[in-house]
This record gives C-alpha cells, structure tokens and sequence, in this order.
C-alpha cells in the first residue's frame, strides 16, 4: 500500500505561552512548520513569537481566550483564514483545581471542563473541514495519565482528562477514513507552572520536562503518512508522583 507524501506546514498549539505548549511550538517550529501560537496572554506569546524566531523558525500570535466558549469557534476561524489551514493541531491548553468534589463549586467545575474539554472539541472541529479537504492532517491531544487514572481532590481534572481520552478515541475512530491521524498523548507529572499554584508537596525534580513531553509531539507530527501512534502514555522513571 502506498501513501501520497504531504509534510505539514502550519501547526496550530493551544496553551502555548508556557510549559509544554512553549516546548511544543519550539520544537515544532525547529522542524520547519509554521507554528500559531494560541493562549489568552499576548505579552507571553510575543515572548516565545521572538525565542521562535531567535532560532529562525516562523510564528504567528494569536491571543484567544479559549474559555469563552461562545465566541471561540469565530475566533478560531479566523485565525485559520488569516493563518491559511493547519496540518497539525495540538490540543494542550489546560487547568487544574486541587479540592475534594464534595465541596467543589458549580463554576469551578465548569471551568475546568470547559477549558479541558470543551475547548479542544471546538478547536478539533474548527480545523476539520481544512484537514478533510486536503485528506492529511494531525491532531495531538495532550491529555494526562489523570485521562487514565483517578487521583484523589484532582476529580474535576480526572473528569475532564477521561473525557478528553474517550473524545480523542472517538474522534480518530471517525476521522482516520478521511486520512486523519489523531494521538491520545498521557504524560504523567510534568514540570511546568501548572505547580507553581498547586499546594502539593512534589519532588519537580523527579518529573518530566516540558521538553521531553515536546520531543515526542514532534516524532508524533513526523511519523510516516501510513503509521499513527493512537494512545501513548509517557512517565517520569520515578513512577506516578
């Protein structure tokens, strides 16, 4: 069996202004594509928009809060009109609320699974059509080992990552017929600000890097046509922290 040979051009990263979706666009963009940097801080994206460049990569800055679910799928066209399509899109944006469900707030919850979820629905459906038409496209879902495993006063979170896993699983079920190849990616505990605001007593030392959650997007965005890596899940040596 044979596959037309297409190498993307443009990827899309949400989450962008720092931790793995920073690394993520980094990465992506020292192979070449073109990469839409997406998050609510314009000052934090104009800030990796020049380390991209530094290191001659080419970047574009799209300041979107993606938790204002009304007005995200016009936004999110009109980013692509003005960005021309995308071949690869990395869901990574995300939050975290440390609490025990009894005691959680109808807002908070919401929140969360808005962004977690919610949000990545949205930006997968925006960039469908374009994929489709062209029959080549890569859709990165970073979901988390808490996609797969419950922790205790993390259950929002847990929610939204097993939701994020089950969506992610439908999606390649449906969209690999038009040539689109779609990756469930579960890092456990990865060093990034997310921690900064959590009162959680963690070695950071002993987790993940942004960079090496990034590393393995970028083998993912350049797997042969004809493969796919469908669910990955990568952990620190040290084991769930």
């Amino acid at each position: 069996m044979s596959f037309e040979t297409k190498l993307p051009e443009r990827a899309l990263v949400t989450g962008a202004s720092r931790g793995i979706g920073k690394a993520v666009a980094l990465a992506l963009a020292q192979q070449g594509l073109t990469v839409a940097l997406v998050a609510r801080s314009q000052p934090d994206l104009l800030a990796v928009q020049a380390e991209i460049q530094a290191k001659g990569g080419k970047a574009e800055v799209f300041p979107i809060d993606l938790a204002d679910l009304t007005a995200l799928p016009q936004r999110l066209q009109a980013l692509l009109d003005r960005f021309g399509g995308c071949d690869v899109l990395v869901n990574n944006a995300g939050v975290a609320h440390v609490g025990p469900l009894a005691t959680l707030s109808l807002s908070e919850w919401q929140r969360v699974i808005d962004l977690n979820l919610t949000a990545a629905f949205l930006c997968a459906q925006a960039v469908l059509p374009g994929m489709r038409q062209q029959r080549f496209g890569v859709i990165v879902n970073v979901v988390s080992i808490a996609g797969k495993r419950a922790f205790p006063n993390w259950g929002a979170y847990c929610a939204s990552k097993f939701g994020l896993l089950g969506f992610s699983q439908a999606l390649a079920e449906e969209e690999r017929q038009h040539g689109i190849r779609v990756t469930s990616l579960c890092p456990g505990a990865v060093n990034t600000p997310l921690w900064d605001r959590v009162e959680v007593d963690f070695d950071r030392s002993q987790m993940l890097s942004p960079e090496w959650v990034a590393d393995v997007v970028a083998y993912l965005v350049r797997l042969p046509r004809g493969a796919v890596v469908e669910d990955l899940t990568l952990m620190p040596a040290a084991g769930a922290l």
